[in-house]
């Protein structure tokens, strides 16, 4: 998922229980970076994506990303600390997310009912800020 902060998505996708994050959230990041709003700069993301893979593409998108390298990296990099600390807005969009049923528990079988129960649900969630 890619949101705005912690009552805004841009964009997410749906991916095998199987699959890894990475390849998924790189394709995510690639299809959105395309058409991202001018005003970005700043990428945050968890050490799921700390990847050389995943952060070249950001920096191959013109923007910075802001993961703290893993303990276990020979070289690791300096990075915004106080920037890096918002990530919990998107960790907070997850979690209201979480507090529908359907959505915690998949009860949809079929991804095309799943994702549109996650835009549902979106859509309730922003429905107070009206």
């Amino acid at each position: 998922m890619i949101a705005a902060d912690a009552r805004i998505a841009l964009d997410f996708s749906v991916s095998p229980g199987q699959a890894s994050d990475g390849p998924e959230g790189r394709k995510l990041l690639a299809s959105w970076g395309e058409d991202r709003p001018q005003g970005v700069h700043n990428v945050l993301m968890d050490k799921a994506y700390e990847g050389d893979e995943t952060r070249q593409l950001v920096f191959d998108l013109g923007l910075v990303p802001v993961v703290p390298p893993k303990s276990n990296r020979i070289e690791p990099w300096a990075y915004d600390k106080e920037m890096y600390k918002r990530r919990n807005e998107v960790e907070r969009l997850f979690r209201r997310l979480k507090g529908f049923r359907r959505i915690f528990s998949r009860f949809e079988k079929l991804d095309v009912m799943f994702m549109a129960f996650i835009h549902f649900a979106l859509t309730v969630d922003m429905l107070p800020l009206c």
